[in-house]
């Protein structure tokens, strides 16, 4: 075999690993897409998992879970530094007001008393966002999303729901309604971690 025979086997080759290769793609839950990969203040942020909330049987919405390194343990994310994003599709249309409480009790449930306390004003602020938005259609998306030195942003269809919250402890407290020990839904929890 000559050299350039040689040279064409070794790119043959190369190019069939490369086939053999699984693609990186999106991962599709309940017919809505969430990409590999995004980026979020600067930095590229991978999909840990994706999943559906489901309650008495009906689809709600489904949810991504953003974060610079995929982990599968709870508090791996939760201890995660840098931005993190969840991005949520509704599934239904569900009110403002409903939406507010369902957060505010998946914070109640996985925070100690004296947490909830210190968090309160805050879970109010994340509350009146979400009542002003009035009313989540269905394919209306959500992003509750952690920027390093600002707080978490909470966006509907790209726009701002009232302004910033302060500190990485409410956006680990917002994180527990999914990851924490009561999370508001078990198998939702799986799949956000990646273990389905």
């Amino acid at each position: 075999m000559n050299r350039f025979q040689s040279t064409m086997a070794s790119l043959v080759l190369a190019l069939t690993s490369l086939w053999a290769l699984p693609a990186l793609a999106a991962l599709e839950v309940a017919g809505v897409r969430f990409d590999d990969q995004t980026s979020l203040a600067s930095q590229a942020l991978v999909l840990n998992g994706a999943g559906v909330r489901v309650k008495m049987i009906i689809k709600v919405y489904a949810v991504g879970l953003y974060v610079p390194r995929k982990e599968t343990a709870p508090a791996a994310i939760l201890n995660q530094a840098g931005p993190k994003s969840i991005r949520i599709v509704m599934l239904r249309s569900v009110s403002g007001e409903k939406l507010a409480n369902a957060l505010t009790e998946g914070i109640e449930d996985n925070v100690s008393p004296a947490d909830l306390l210190s968090l309160q004003p805050r879970i109010d602020e994340l509350e009146a966002a979400m009542r002003s938005a009035g009313e989540a259609v269905k394919g209306a998306q959500i992003q509750l999303d952690y920027l390093p030195g600002i707080g978490t942003r909470v966006t509907m269809g790209g726009k701002p729901l009232g302004k910033d919250i302060a500190g990485e402890d409410f956006y680990r407290a917002l994180l527990k309604i999914w990851l924490g020990e009561h999370p508001s839904d078990r198998s939702l929890k799986g799949d956000l971690l990646g273990q389905s």
